[in-house]
This record gives C-alpha cells, structure tokens and sequence, in this order.
C-alpha cells in the first residue's frame, strides 16, 4: 500500500519535470532564433552618427551595387560620410530616424527586372513600401533608376520608389536620373552624377573639398601561412559550400548541377549553338516553364594567367582584403581569404570593358603622364573624354586584360585591381523544358558568344563559352555547373483550353520549348487544350532551324496547331517573322478578338520593335533578364 501511496505522489513530480516538451524547446528556440536575425543580420541603419549619406541599391547583377559604391565613396570628397546598403539586409523601418542625424541623405540605385519587378534583395523593400504607411517627413533623398528602355516598364522599380516615398512624406532633393541600358547606362549616370552633387553642395551648404586622390575602401593582407581548409576557392558565401551542399539552393548558395547532355544544336554555319540538360536531381530544386536558371561561369585561364604575368605577381598569393570601415556591413569585396589566382577566376569580371570609375582610380598608375592624361579624360564628362572612351574602350571592347596590354606604363597593385573590378555576375537563361516532363533536369538553349574586335583580338563570352567545354564526362569525371533557379512572372494562361501564341527568333524559343512540351503533357491527360501557333525565325531552314525535329513532330501530332518559320536567308529577299504575322493577319485577329479569347489571356513573346511600335497592346514584352 504504502508502495502505491508513494508512486501516486511521484506521478505529479515527473510531470512536473516534462512540463516543456520537445514541442515547446523548438517553438522557443525558432522565436529565439527570429529575434537573433532580426537584432543581427537586420542590421541598424545607425552604426555611427557621423555617417549621414546612406546609398541603398537594388541589384540583380551588380550594376546598381556598383554605383551605389561609387556615389558613398564620392561623399568624402564633400565632407560627408557614405555608406552602400543592401536593402535587404537593414531594417528599412528605420527610415524615418534618418533626420535626427544632421544633414542626412538617402540616395536610392534602384534596378528594375524582368517586367517591372524588383530586383530580389529589394523585394522587402517594395512590399514594405506598398503594404506599410511609414511617416517619412524630413526624410531627404534621391532616386536613380537602372534599366533598359525597350522593355514596357522601362525603369518601374526606379519610378516607384521616387513617386512612393514622396508620398510617404520624404522630400526629394534631386531629379530623378533615368539610366538606359540599351543606349549607354554608364553616360547616363555620370552625367546625372555630376549634376547631383552640386545639388547636395546647394541643399546643405557644403563644399568640395577639392581632394581628388584616390580612396582605397580596403586594406590588403597577406597571409604568409594559412590552413588551406580556411580558404575560399571560389564558393560564393559558405566556405566548402561545393564540398557539402546543403538546400535550399538560391544565388549565395548554389547547386552543383552535373551536365547530362552537350549537344551542337546547328548543322551548319559559322555559330555555335548548343542544348544542355543539367541534373537537379536530389536537390529539392523546383521550377515552372518560363523560370530562368542562373549559372556562376568562371573566366578564362589563359586570361588570368596573362593578368599575372604582366603585373608579376604570383597567382598562388593568399590575402585578404578588409573593408577600412570597421562598421561597415560589407567585410570583403568578395569572399576572402583566397588567392589572386581564384580571385580572377571566379569572383571578378575580367572580360568587360572597365567602366571610367576604374580608369580614373588606375591613372595614378600609369607611368607615362600620357596615359595618365588619357585615363582621367576618359573618365571625365567632356565630350572630347566621351568620346575617346566610345572609341578606344567601348567600340574596340578592350576589357582590362587589353588595356594592360597595350598601356604599357600601367602596372597597378593587382589588390588595387581587385578592389576596383566588378564583381562576376551569374549569367540567366530562359529554361527550355517543362518540369511536368523533366521534373530532376533543366534544359538550356543558348548560343556561344565569340566575336573578333577592331584590335584583332578575339572576345570570348565567359558563360556561354564556359558551357560549351561542360561535357557529360571530362576525363572521367563528372562536369558540374553552379546554378540556382529564378522565378519568373512570364507564364502559360491559367486556363489551358486558352490559345497561345508564341513569337520567339533564334535561341528566342527556349521558353516556349517548355511551354510546348507542358501543353503536350496536359493534351496526354486528357485536358482540352487550346490552339498553339509558333512563330520563329532563324537564317537557314538546313543550318540553324533549332529543335527541328521536336517542333515538326508536335506539329504532326496537332499539338503545334500552326509551326509558321521564317528562314531569312534562304531567298534573295529575307523573310523575317513580322512578314509571317501580317501575312497570317486574319487568323491573329481572328484568334485575338473572336474565339473567345481575350487580350490579356494571348500570351506572346517578341524581340522586335517592330511589334511593339505598331501593336502595342496586343503583344506583351518578353521576361528577359536584364544586366542591372
């Protein structure tokens, strides 16, 4: 009895000791762990209050990063304290604190993407401008806005943020700046630039204070003795992150894709273009027709090599380069400690033209007082300096390799090289295939990008030819590509007995492979799809008439109700395909307006202006990424 009595009074006692079950120390550890990302990594937009020039930047491929750095360095010419923010990585709710500190300035490089969208780390941003009521009043800013004006929403994402936080409140300094890509991006913001700073000098009575010399942003280390294992050797965040991968895979942290298939999709002809199909398998990656992949390509190794030889530095050097800023949320220019040698490779773009910040920082080193001259005019806003870097960096494409090359009195520092260039961006293409029928691969349609300049040399396009040489098995082994998968908005309609019509030249008609193969699955289920006409367009029907045989037997089956192909050189007259639309008017027409299909449901796709000049609203543009 008295055995009994005492387990009874036991019974409470041990409940009391489960009273927190695994349930409860996983809930308290995730809201732990929340409140430790929002007061860590959501960092505070006040780290010092001798910093009053904020430069927030939304950018997909750099391009918006690039210049927010330049206009924060350029405040300690004025007197000011500069610093570039990741939108995505503050908390923009702190905004309207930004008056108590004296003579503060937000400055917004806002990049827009794809069909008006943000770009992905100034996606919190948008929604919190759209969804939030912030009072913004005594906020002082500016907006510049990248993007491309041949796209509908040419510049969407700059347009919004000046006319939203205007209404929040903010008080605008300066005109918004318009930077076109398709004319000459980096024009556009010089010049705008160059008007923006007076402006500043105006509205808060402050002055130049004449120094021009160069600002170093970070300081270089050499490690003489370092563990190999601490060594970044091209992974993007996580070192050893190609080691062990781990999901989810986004563009910090890319999948390691094996290449399955490298096929020459051309019979002939002068170009190279290919079909990939890269394995997702296992890697939880999920995609939709009309997304995009993103792949990490790396430079040339007879172009790093030659980098190194002419400045003459050993490629194997490990160091580090460590922001001056100490408060500053950017700690490297890229992932670091690593070497020269993978510096080059995977992390800085070498292959393009040098924009005329970097010209003006490498003056310094040029010997000859020549070509110092050269290089500071170059990056000047005279027209004679204008006009001699069109002609001798732009129209001849000399990238940084070329400029070395043929200067011979410039030899910069290669940390001071590192520093300044570009980071090397991911390269984004349409996915041909649908993941209804390819569900653990991603299928990818380009065409290699290889071309000889006015000087004689031959410029290779990094990704493109860094694909090409991706064959299934190399010596062996395994070829693997760094890629993540973007969403896209471009989409097939809702309803699938809806008619589509696809208009797509050249490697244009990745997406529509998909889309195509997606209706041909849903007809083999038994649903009612709608009409499916293509319009294509290629230069000869027996050279680079891409996918022939797929697309001839869609037709065939009536999955293709219309496969119209432009071959444009195959006559004396060249048929392009707007000639195939106004031929085919009736039916367009016809499908558009009379068989039950409304506008907004006609899903197109075009790289001619032609198109959108003369049918506006009947043809929508193209998700295409764009170089911002």
């Amino acid at each position: 009895m008295a055995d009994s009595v005492e387990h009874t009074r036991v019974e409470p006692a041990a409940e009391e000791e489960t009273l927190f079950s695994n349930l409860d120390i996983f809930l308290f550890s995730l809201i732990v762990g929340l409140l430790i990302y929002w007061f860590v990594f959501r960092r505070s937009l006040f780290p010092s209050q001798g910093r009053n020039v904020v430069v927030f930047y939304g950018s997909q491929t750099g391009t918006g990063e690039e210049f927010a750095n330049r206009l924060s360095k350029d405040a300690q010419r004025y007197g000011m304290r500069g610093m570039a923010a990741d939108p995505e990585e503050y908390d923009m709710s702190e905004l309207s604190r930004l008056p108590e500190i004296e003579n503060s300035l937000s400055v917004f490089c806002m990049a827009t993407y794809g069909e008006g969208d943000p770009t992905d780390n100034a996606q919190d941003f948008y929604d919190w401008l759209q969804e939030g009521d912030a009072c913004l009043d005594g906020v002082k800013y500016t907006v510049f806005a990248l993007g491309n004006k041949t796209y509908e929403h040419y510049n969407a994402m700059g347009k919004y943020v000046d006319k939203r936080l205007e209404e929040l409140g903010a008080k605008r300094i300066f005109d918004l700046g318009m930077g076109d890509d398709d004319g000459n991006l980096e024009e556009d913001f010089i010049s705008w630039r160059e008007q923006f700073w007076p402006a500043v000098c105006e509205h808060f009575g402050v002055e130049a204070t004449g120094e021009e010399s160069s600002i170093r942003q970070y300081e270089l280390v050499v490690h003489a003795d370092m563990n190999m294992n601490k060594v970044y050797t091209g992974e993007l965040a996580r070192l050893k992150s190609f080691e062990t991968q781990k999901p989810p895979f986004d563009a910090k942290n890319p999948f390691l894709a094996s290449v399955t298939v490298n096929l020459k999709l051309n019979k002939g002809g002068d170009r190279h273009l290919m079909h990939l199909e890269l394995d997702i398998t296992g890697s939880k990656i999920r995609y939709e027709s009309g997304d995009h992949v993103a792949v990490y390509p790396v430079n040339e190794t007879a172009m790093v090599n030659q980098i190194g030889q002419i400045l003459g530095v050993d490629l194997d050097t490990i160091f580090s380069l460590n922001n001056l800023d100490e408060e500053s949320n950017k700690k490297h220019p890229f992932p670091c400690p690593t070497t020269y040698r993978t510096a080059l490779t995977h992390y800085l773009d070498i292959s393009n033209p040098p924009r005329t910040n970097v010209l003006y920082e490498l003056a310094q080193y040029a010997s000859d007082p020549k070509d110092q001259e050269n290089m500071r005019k170059m990056a000047s806003s005279s027209a004679e300096g204008k006009a001699l870097y069109h002609s001798w960096v732009l129209d001849a494409r000399r990238n940084i390799l070329a400029i070395l090359q043929d200067m011979p009195s410039l030899r910069p520092p290669i940390d001071h090289l590192c520093e300044l260039m570009p980071r090397l961006q991911a390269r984004y293409y349409s996915i041909a295939s649908s993941s209804k029928v390819h569900a653990n691969s991603i299928h990818i349609c380009a065409v290699v990008v290889e071309y000889q300049t006015s000087t004689g040399r031959v410029n290779k396009g990094v990704a493109t030819n860094w694909l090409k040489n991706k064959l299934p098995c190399d010596n062996g082994h395994k070829s693997t590509v760094p890629m993540y998968v973007r969403k896209s908005q471009f989409r097939l309609p809702f309803k699938v007995s809806t008619p589509v019509i696809m208009i797509g030249p050249g490697t244009g008609i990745a997406p529509f492979m998909g889309f195509i193969q997606e209706r041909a699955w849903l007809k083999g289920k038994g649903k009612e799809v709608g009409e499916t006409v293509l319009y294509y367009g290629c230069r000869h029907r027996n050279e680079d008439f891409l996918y022939q045989e797929e697309l001839e037997e869609f037709e065939r089956t009536g999955m293709i109700t219309q496969l119209n192909v432009a071959f444009s050189r195959d006559q004396e007259h060249k048929v392009y395909v707007q000639h195939l639309l106004k031929k085919n008017k009736e039916h367009l027409w016809k499908l558009i307006h009379t068989e039950k299909t409304s506008l907004t449901h006609t899903h197109t796709h075009t790289h001619t202006h032609h198109l959108k000049r003369h049918h506006p609203s009947q043809f929508l543009s193209y998700n295409c990424p764009c170089r911002l």
